[in-house]
């Protein structure tokens, strides 16, 4: 880690004065975690997914856009007048491979973030992040893309397998602990 990060972070981590020093504990702590390999691999694909999100909802907002479907009458009258308050397939099938990867994402989220506290093997670790976001990302551009069955069907099933994975490691660390 940078070396003032980690000073200011320490610096602050102590500060009684500050009503705000509850925050810069957490931050405190979780730059010390970043010293965790582990942690880091989870928060780059961490990050990567999200903005995998936000690709998403920018896609489904441009071919909106671009096809002149709006949900909202407002947007339509905006955009040209009530006709185009409409669905279209291309925009819905946008809206559900983005609800798609929002169902599927913030669980690993969630999991990904208890095992990287557990500290488990990088390499492991690395290749169970891996296999979940390209697996997601393969099944957002099939979904997108409508490829034939069953590829996102297959994308699916090998992204929810280091799930799985993560969530039998997590709870067996905590019943070994109990």
């Amino acid at each position: 880690m940078q070396g003032w990060i980690r000073e200011w972070a320490e610096s602050t981590a102590g500060c009684l004065w500050s009503p705000l020093c509850s925050h810069f504990q957490s931050l405190h702590g979780l730059l010390k975690e970043m010293d965790n390999p582990v942690f880091t691999c989870y928060i780059f694909y961490s990050t990567l997914l999200v903005l995998k999100l936000y690709t998403l909802a920018i896609i489904t907002g441009q071919l909106r856009l671009h096809k002149k479907a709006f949900v909202n009458p407002e947007d339509a009258l905006r955009h040209g007048g009530l006709e185009y308050h409409r669905n279209d397939p291309d925009v819905e099938r946008s809206r559900r491979a983005h609800r798609n990867a929002r169902e599927n994402i913030f669980p690993f989220l969630f999991l990904g973030a208890i095992y990287s506290l557990m500290e488990p093997n990088l390499f492991i670790a690395h290749v169970h992040f891996l296999v979940f976001f390209v697996a997601r990302v393969v099944h957002s551009v099939a979904y997108l893309f409508a490829f034939r069955a069953p590829t996102r069907s297959l994308a699916y099933i090998i992204a929810q397998v280091p799930c799985v994975s993560i969530a039998v490691q997590i709870l067996s660390h905590i019943a070994i602990g109990w």
